[in-house]
């Protein structure tokens, strides 16, 4: 199912969310999380050594929480994972530039990145219901 107009609008207006994953032994596991939504996927910089990394890599299904008070959107999609510097540096770049961070030096990007085992989920939607 795509998603409405309206749902995608919710998305972009945005930064944080509740990301749900699914823990080894099927209970859930929630984190609280900075996004980017480019318009078909929701973008969220992690590291390599977490449980949401983990568990996502095991178990694609995930769910996000956008809240806006009392309203919010709920996001069932397929998580994928990027591990490609390049791409993942792009996707970080994107990130702080939607919480007003500039990247001036890629290098530096590049080094802090990489030290911290910086990944990206990307999480395809497929499915929303958003409750006003």
């Amino acid at each position: 199912m795509a998603l409405t107009d309206e749902q995608k609008q919710f998305l972009a207006d945005h930064d944080l969310a509740v990301l749900g994953t699914g823990k080894r032994d099927g209970s859930p596991q929630l984190s609280t999380v900075y996004y980017d939504w480019d318009g078909e996927r929701v973008y969220i910089s992690v590291t390599s050594d977490r449980a949401k990394w983990k568990n996502a890599m095991r178990q694609p299904a995930v769910s996000l929480l956008v809240p806006d008070g009392r309203k919010q959107l709920v996001v069932y999609g397929t998580a994928e994972g990027i591990t490609d510097p390049d791409e993942r540096d792009e996707r970080v770049v994107a990130l702080r530039a939607r919480r007003g961070v500039e990247v001036t030096d890629r290098a530096a990007l590049r080094r802090e990145q990489d030290e911290a085992n910086r990944v990206i989920l990307a999480i395809r939607p497929e499915r929303a219901f958003k409750n006003d």
